[in-house]
Protein backbone atom coordinates (compact mmCIF):
# COMPACT_ATOMS: atom_id res chain seq x y z
CA UNK A 1 0.00 0.00 0.00
CA UNK A 2 1.53 3.29 -1.22
CA UNK A 3 0.85 6.24 1.76
CA UNK A 4 3.27 8.99 0.06
CA UNK A 5 5.31 9.56 -2.58
CA UNK A 6 8.45 11.86 -3.11
CA UNK A 7 9.80 12.49 -6.49
CA UNK A 8 10.70 14.56 -9.14
CA UNK A 9 7.53 16.30 -11.11
CA UNK A 10 7.61 14.95 -14.47
CA UNK A 11 4.48 16.19 -15.90
CA UNK A 12 0.96 18.56 -14.66
CA UNK A 13 -1.99 17.11 -16.69
CA UNK A 14 -5.91 17.87 -16.13
CA UNK A 15 -6.63 16.73 -12.22
CA UNK A 16 -3.01 14.52 -12.30
CA UNK A 17 0.63 14.44 -12.02
CA UNK A 18 3.20 12.35 -12.68
CA UNK A 19 5.79 11.73 -9.60
CA UNK A 20 9.16 10.23 -11.08
CA UNK A 21 10.48 8.11 -8.37
CA UNK A 22 13.80 6.27 -9.09
CA UNK A 23 12.97 6.33 -12.61
CA UNK A 24 9.30 4.86 -12.15
CA UNK A 25 6.51 7.53 -12.86
CA UNK A 26 3.62 7.17 -10.58
CA UNK A 27 0.26 8.54 -12.02
CA UNK A 28 -1.45 10.31 -9.45
CA UNK A 29 -5.22 12.39 -9.35
CA UNK A 30 -4.97 15.59 -7.46
CA UNK A 31 -7.06 18.15 -6.42
CA UNK A 32 -6.38 21.50 -8.37
CA UNK A 33 -5.23 23.12 -4.90
CA UNK A 34 -2.49 20.54 -4.38
CA UNK A 35 -1.41 20.77 -8.48
CA UNK A 36 -1.09 24.35 -7.72
CA UNK A 37 1.12 23.98 -4.92
CA UNK A 38 3.55 21.83 -7.27
CA UNK A 39 7.13 22.47 -7.71
CA UNK A 40 8.30 23.37 -11.52
CA UNK A 41 8.83 20.34 -13.43
CA UNK A 42 12.06 18.37 -12.69
CA UNK A 43 11.98 19.62 -9.30
CA UNK A 44 11.40 17.35 -6.16
CA UNK A 45 7.35 17.20 -4.63
CA UNK A 46 6.22 15.21 -1.69
CA UNK A 47 2.12 13.78 -1.73
CA UNK A 48 0.45 12.14 0.91
CA UNK A 49 -1.40 9.38 -1.19
CA UNK A 50 -4.21 7.03 -0.62
CA UNK A 51 -4.07 3.89 -2.40
CA UNK A 52 -7.13 2.32 -4.11
CA UNK A 53 -6.66 -0.88 -5.51
CA UNK A 54 -9.78 -2.17 -7.67
CA UNK A 55 -9.91 -5.44 -9.67
CA UNK A 56 -9.67 -3.52 -13.00
CA UNK A 57 -7.09 -0.93 -11.81
CA UNK A 58 -4.95 0.43 -8.95
CA UNK A 59 -5.39 4.48 -8.97
CA UNK A 60 -3.33 6.87 -6.18
CA UNK A 61 -5.37 9.81 -5.08
CA UNK A 62 -2.20 12.43 -3.73
CA UNK A 63 -3.00 15.09 -1.12
CA UNK A 64 -1.24 18.24 -0.33
CA UNK A 65 -1.51 17.36 3.82
CA UNK A 66 -3.41 15.88 6.13
CA UNK A 67 -6.38 17.59 6.71
CA UNK A 68 -7.10 17.77 3.09
CA UNK A 69 -6.83 13.64 2.55
CA UNK A 70 -9.23 13.63 5.64
CA UNK A 71 -11.72 15.39 3.87
CA UNK A 72 -11.02 13.18 0.81
CA UNK A 73 -12.33 10.23 3.09
CA UNK A 74 -14.91 11.64 4.55
CA UNK A 75 -16.67 13.00 1.47
CA UNK A 76 -16.07 9.67 0.03
CA UNK A 77 -18.06 8.04 2.70
CA UNK A 78 -20.71 10.10 1.35
CA UNK A 79 -23.41 8.05 -0.55
CA UNK A 80 -22.99 8.94 -4.38
CA UNK A 81 -19.59 10.59 -3.66
CA UNK A 82 -16.69 8.43 -5.02
CA UNK A 83 -12.85 9.26 -4.82
CA UNK A 84 -12.85 11.18 -8.25
CA UNK A 85 -16.03 12.73 -7.59
CA UNK A 86 -14.81 13.55 -3.78
CA UNK A 87 -11.46 15.47 -6.05
CA UNK A 88 -13.81 17.52 -7.81
CA UNK A 89 -15.34 18.97 -5.14
CA UNK A 90 -11.53 19.45 -3.06
CA UNK A 91 -10.96 21.02 -6.57
CA UNK A 92 -14.30 23.25 -6.60
CA UNK A 93 -13.79 24.34 -2.81
CA UNK A 94 -10.81 25.02 -0.54
CA UNK A 95 -10.91 23.41 3.07
CA UNK A 96 -11.91 26.79 4.86
CA UNK A 97 -15.13 27.02 2.04
CA UNK A 98 -15.97 23.21 1.99
CA UNK A 99 -16.46 23.51 6.15
CA UNK A 100 -18.29 26.40 6.44
CA UNK A 101 -20.45 25.30 3.54
CA UNK A 102 -21.35 22.47 5.88
CA UNK A 103 -21.62 24.87 8.72
CA UNK A 104 -23.76 26.76 7.43
CA UNK A 105 -25.89 24.02 5.73
CA UNK A 106 -24.73 26.25 2.20
CA UNK A 107 -26.13 23.76 -0.61
CA UNK A 108 -26.22 26.43 -3.42
CA UNK A 109 -22.61 26.70 -2.16
CA UNK A 110 -21.33 22.86 -2.80
CA UNK A 111 -23.09 22.81 -6.57
CA UNK A 112 -20.17 24.66 -7.60
CA UNK A 113 -18.19 21.45 -7.98
CA UNK A 114 -18.92 19.52 -11.56
CA UNK A 115 -21.35 16.73 -10.58
CA UNK A 116 -22.85 18.26 -7.46
CA UNK A 117 -26.36 18.41 -7.98
CA UNK A 118 -28.72 20.34 -5.46
CA UNK A 119 -29.65 16.28 -4.60
CA UNK A 120 -26.36 15.25 -3.78
CA UNK A 121 -25.22 18.82 -2.09
CA UNK A 122 -28.05 18.37 0.15
CA UNK A 123 -26.73 14.62 1.21
CA UNK A 124 -23.36 16.12 1.73
CA UNK A 125 -24.66 18.22 3.67
CA UNK A 126 -26.88 16.41 6.05
CA UNK A 127 -24.22 13.73 6.29
CA UNK A 128 -21.30 15.45 6.88
CA UNK A 129 -22.57 18.03 9.25
CA UNK A 130 -21.71 16.35 12.74
CA UNK A 131 -18.54 14.79 11.04
CA UNK A 132 -16.92 18.10 9.54
CA UNK A 133 -16.88 19.92 12.66
CA UNK A 134 -13.15 19.25 13.67
CA UNK A 135 -11.45 19.30 10.51
CA UNK A 136 -12.74 22.93 9.95
CA UNK A 137 -10.69 23.71 12.90
CA UNK A 138 -7.87 22.82 10.61
CA UNK A 139 -4.71 23.33 12.88
CA UNK A 140 -6.07 24.95 15.64
CA UNK A 141 -7.74 21.40 16.84
CA UNK A 142 -4.16 19.95 16.88
CA UNK A 143 -3.31 22.88 19.09
CA UNK A 144 -6.00 22.96 21.06
CA UNK A 145 -5.68 18.93 21.93
CA UNK A 146 -2.18 19.96 23.46
CA UNK A 147 0.60 17.15 24.56
CA UNK A 148 -1.11 16.19 27.53
CA UNK A 149 -4.13 14.73 26.43
CA UNK A 150 -7.84 14.97 26.95
CA UNK A 151 -8.19 15.74 30.31
CA UNK A 152 -6.25 19.22 28.93
CA UNK A 153 -8.06 19.75 25.71
CA UNK A 154 -7.20 23.25 25.00
CA UNK A 155 -8.95 26.77 24.63
CA UNK A 156 -10.16 26.33 21.36
CA UNK A 157 -11.91 22.79 22.24
CA UNK A 158 -13.30 24.19 25.31
CA UNK A 159 -14.89 27.42 23.11
CA UNK A 160 -16.31 24.60 21.08
CA UNK A 161 -17.71 22.69 24.29
CA UNK A 162 -19.48 26.34 25.47
CA UNK A 163 -20.91 27.42 22.74
CA UNK A 164 -22.70 24.29 21.92
CA UNK A 165 -23.38 23.97 25.84
CA UNK A 166 -25.37 27.63 24.89
CA UNK A 167 -27.56 25.49 21.97
CA UNK A 168 -25.39 25.78 18.78
CA UNK A 169 -23.98 22.69 16.75
CA UNK A 170 -21.12 21.46 16.61
CA UNK A 171 -20.40 22.36 12.88
CA UNK A 172 -21.57 25.99 13.88
CA UNK A 173 -19.09 25.97 16.74
CA UNK A 174 -16.45 24.77 15.41
CA UNK A 175 -16.45 27.37 12.72
CA UNK A 176 -16.85 29.83 14.77
CA UNK A 177 -14.27 28.66 16.83
CA UNK A 178 -11.78 28.31 13.82
CA UNK A 179 -12.30 31.68 12.71
CA UNK A 180 -11.96 33.44 16.08
CA UNK A 181 -8.61 31.47 16.21
CA UNK A 182 -7.41 33.04 13.17
CA UNK A 183 -8.21 36.55 14.29
CA UNK A 184 -6.93 36.33 17.58
CA UNK A 185 -3.87 34.26 17.06
CA UNK A 186 -2.62 30.48 19.13
CA UNK A 187 -2.47 32.10 22.26
CA UNK A 188 -5.94 32.97 22.86
CA UNK A 189 -7.73 32.60 26.22
CA UNK A 190 -11.09 30.22 26.04
CA UNK A 191 -12.72 33.12 27.21
CA UNK A 192 -11.27 35.13 24.28
CA UNK A 193 -12.53 32.44 22.09
CA UNK A 194 -16.06 32.16 22.69
CA UNK A 195 -16.77 35.47 23.05
CA UNK A 196 -15.17 35.85 19.20
CA UNK A 197 -17.11 33.17 18.41
CA UNK A 198 -20.63 34.42 19.36
CA UNK A 199 -19.35 37.38 17.11
CA UNK A 200 -19.07 35.23 14.22
CA UNK A 201 -22.29 33.54 14.53
CA UNK A 202 -23.84 36.80 14.79
CA UNK A 203 -22.24 38.18 11.71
Amino acid sequence: MIAKLTGAVDSIGEAQVVIDVAGVGYLVYCSARTLGGLPPLGEVASLLVDTHVREDHIHLYGFADVQEREWFHLLKGVQGVGAKLAIAILSALSIDQLGHAIAAQDRTFLTRADGVGPKLASRILSELKDQAGDLTLGPVAVLAAGATGAAARGPASEAVSALVNLGYRHSEASSAVAHAARRLGPEASTEALIKTGLQEIGA
